[in-house]
C-alpha cells in the first residue's frame, strides 16, 4: 500500500514511519515544496501542536487551512484520509462522547474543531476520518519540551534528583494512551469504509501526581509541587476520559 504520512518529523509522525514501514511511504513536512498524491491513503498527522500558541494566524493556516485544502484534493481523488484531531476540543467536558458539543479552551483546540466541522461536511465517495487522540505518550518525545507528555518530562526531571508537579496535581487526571496503541488503532482503520470522528485513549484516567510516583519508583526521585504559570489556567485541561463505546463498536470489539 502507498501511503502519505504528513508530519513525519514529529513525535507520533516518527512513530507512524516505522510501524509502516513495510509499506510504500511518501512523507510529508511542513515547509516540504512537494507533496505526492498518487498515493492509496493519507495519514495527516501535521500541524502546529501548541496547545499554548496564541498565534491564530499559523493555527488558521497549518492546522486549518492545510487541512481542509488536503482533503478537498483526497476526497477529489477518493482517497481515503485519517486526520489527527485532540481531545482538547472536549474542553471542560465531564463525558467525552463523539456527539458532546465541543467546548475548545484555547487556541489549537478551536483549529482542531474547525478542521472537523469543514473536513466531514466534505466526506463523499471515501473515508475521512478524525482521531481524537487523549494524552499520547512513547518513544521519540524529546523534541516536544513543555509539549512532551509527563511520562518522558517527569523521567528526565528524575535524572536531576527531583520531579516538579504542579499544586493539585492529585486531582489533575488525564487519559494516557501509548503511541502504540494509537497507531494500531489506525491501522485497524485501514479496513473501515466510514467516516466520522472516533475516540483514542484507554478510557481509564489517572492522575499527575500518580505518574509522578510511579516514575520516581522507576527513576529514584522526590516529587516537588509548585504552583502551575498564570498563562495556562485558563486553557488547562483539568480531567480527560475517553468514551470508547463507539470506537469498540466500530471495530466490533464489543456491543
Amino acid at each position: 500500500m502507498r501511503i502519505l504520512i504528513t508530519g513525519h518529523k514529529g513525535f507520533i509522525g516518527q512513530n507512524m514511519v516505522k510501524a509502516l514501514s513495510n509499506h510504500e511511504l511518501s512523507l510529508f513536512e511542513w515547509g516540504d515544496k512537494d507533496m505526492s498524491l498518487d498515493v492509496d491513503r493519507v495519514i495527516h498527522l501535521g500541524a502546529i501542536s501548541d496547545t499554548r500558541s496564541t498565534d491564530w494566524s499559523a493555527l488558521f493556516l497549518q492546522n486549518y487551512l492545510f487541512t481542509t485544502n488536503l482533503v478537498s484534493q483526497c476526497v477529489k481523488r477518493n482517497i481515503p484520509i485519517q486526520i489527527a484531531s485532540s481531545a482538547s476540543v472536549y474542553g471542560n467536558s465531564t463525558t467525552f462522547k463523539e456527539t458532546d458539543t465541543p467546548e475548545p479552551l484555547n487556541l489549537y483546540a478551536k483549529s482542531k474543531r474547525m478542521c472537523e466541522d469543514s473536513c466531514l461536511a466534505m466526506a463523499r465517495n471515501s473515508p475521512v476520518q478524525f482521531f481524537r487522540y487523549f494524552n499520547v505518550y512513547g518513544p521519540h518525545e524529546d523534541h516536544k519540551g513543555d509539549q512532551a507528555s509527563p511520562f518522558h518530562k517527569f523521567r528526565e526531571q528524575a535524572k536531576t534528583g527531583t520531579i516538579k508537579i504542579f499544586e493539585g496535581s492529585e486531582n489533575f487526571k488525564r487519559d494516557f494512551v501509548p503511541v502504540e496503541s494509537l497507531i494500531n488503532n489506525h491501522v485497524r482503520f485501514f479496513d473501515i469504509d466510514e467516516s466520522g470522528i472516533w475516540n483514542i485513549g484507554t478510557g481509564e484516567a489517572i492522575s499527575f501526581a500518580d505518574v509522578a510516583g510511579m516514575v520516581s519508583l522507576e527513576i529514584p526521585a522526590k516529587v516537588e509541587t509548585i504552583p502551575m504559570p498564570e498563562d495556562i489556567k485558563a486553557g488547562y485541561q483539568k480531567f480527560t476520559q475517553a468514551n470508547l463505546t463507539k470506537l469498540n463498536r466500530t471495530l466490533k470489539l464489543k456491543e
